[in-house]
């Protein structure tokens, strides 16, 4: 639901993680375009998102730049040809806000603090108790419980395993659990309840 909020933005925002949401995860990590796979069906939901309106915003942890496994400019390589391919299929993602550190760096950013989604809720002016997430692991479910986030979606496209261990141990529980991105994205366009 858009925001009411006196000072708030009225679009629609829903925030995404990316490797295991919108392409297959590696353990390995996605350190080339050639190793960017999208997961079937992510295509068609961004562009089902985008057709209803949503201003779709990415949050994903890439320690691959503090781990120096890869230049930043190689992941803005990724992430300018990931937003093409999506834009050629019909979707558009509104930006990108993404934690370069390596897990022993101690920031804020890193999920599951909720500094990402935080920055973006400034960024543009987003009712963030109006928003969804959807991800693919526990660390996604708590930044955005952690963040105010009305809604949380897990999937089970990437770490669904680990995550539904991790949240069952600390209590908490997703507001759905769904099977893909597609299946999220009809969860959130049906009203979310």
């Amino acid at each position: 639901m858009p925001s009411k909020k006196e000072g708030l933005s009225l679009e629609k925002f829903i925030f995404l993680d990316r490797d295991g949401v919108i392409n297959r995860d590696s353990d390995a990590y996605i350190k080339s375009w050639t190793e960017f796979e999208f997961l079937p069906g992510s295509l068609a939901a961004l562009k089902k998102l985008t057709v209803a309106g949503y201003r779709i915003i990415v949050i994903t942890n890439q320690s691959i730049i503090g781990r120096k496994m890869v230049r930043p400019e190689t992941l803005d390589d990724i992430f300018t040809r990931m937003q093409a391919e999506i834009e050629k299929n019909g979707g558009r993602i509104h930006d990108i806000f993404f934690c370069p550190h390596a897990p022993t760096d101690g920031c804020g950013c890193r999920k599951p603090a909720p500094g990402l989604i935080e920055k973006a809720a400034r960024a543009y002016h987003i009712d963030l108790s109006a928003t969804t997430m959807v991800g693919d692991s526990a660390k996604d479910i708590q930044c955005a419980r952690r963040a105010g986030c009305r809604f949380t979606v897990l999937v089970k496209t990437g770490n669904y395993t680990a995550a539904r261990k991790t949240l069952h141990q600390e209590n908490i529980s997703p507001d759905a659990v769904v099977a893909d991105l597609a299946r999220a994205v009809d969860w959130v366009l049906e009203g979310g309840e």
